[in-house]
């Protein structure tokens, strides 16, 4: 008899297990809300940098271009080819294409939101729904902007992702 006893008195009670459940309830409420916080940071910090190479690589075409930036119409070939001191392009380097590339590939749009645009790695003169990049072009200066197409969208911190 005492042998049942003790086997009975082996296993937790209802309200231990309540208890532990809620303790697991109150670690998750705190945890998921700051995992979802580094998501979104780490999005916005992967945008900063794409912008950041692709500002880069745009503003070193333009200058050894004789300050002709890459045309709108062009600009992904122009920037992952190799190419002449016209802009125009090859895919292999040669005795007058002796420029770039300047990037591998173009960046994806790492932010979250309009589904069609996250993801997408074209680049247009105006807001487009399934391109990720506008990249304007001043024919007259010469001045080029280069940003993600992002709509209305704003950061953590309530900035349009437009502004970066």
């Amino acid at each position: 008899m005492t042998a049942a006893k003790s086997i009975a008195r082996r296993g937790f009670s209802l309200i231990e297990l309540v208890i532990v459940i809620v303790i697991i309830g109150i670690i998750a409420a705190i945890a998921i809300p700051r995992m979802s916080r580094g998501s979104t940071g780490a999005s916005e910090s992967s945008l900063r940098a794409s912008l950041a190479v692709m500002r880069n690589a745009i503003e070193l075409y333009t200058t050894e271009h004789e300050n002709e930036p890459p045309t709108v119409a062009d600009i992904v070939d122009q920037l992952t080819m190799y190419s002449d001191v016209s802009g125009a392009t090859n895919a292999s380097p040669d005795s007058t294409h002796i420029f770039g590339p300047y990037i591998r590939e173009i960046p994806k749009l790492p932010i979250k939101g309009n589904p069609d645009r996250r993801g997408q790695s074209g680049i247009a003169a105006a807001d487009a729904p399934t391109v990720g990049w506008i990249y304007t072009v001043n024919a007259t200066t010469k001045a080029w902007t280069f940003g993600a197409n992002a709509g209305s969208q704003t950061d953590s911190r309530g900035e349009p992702f437009t502004d970066y």
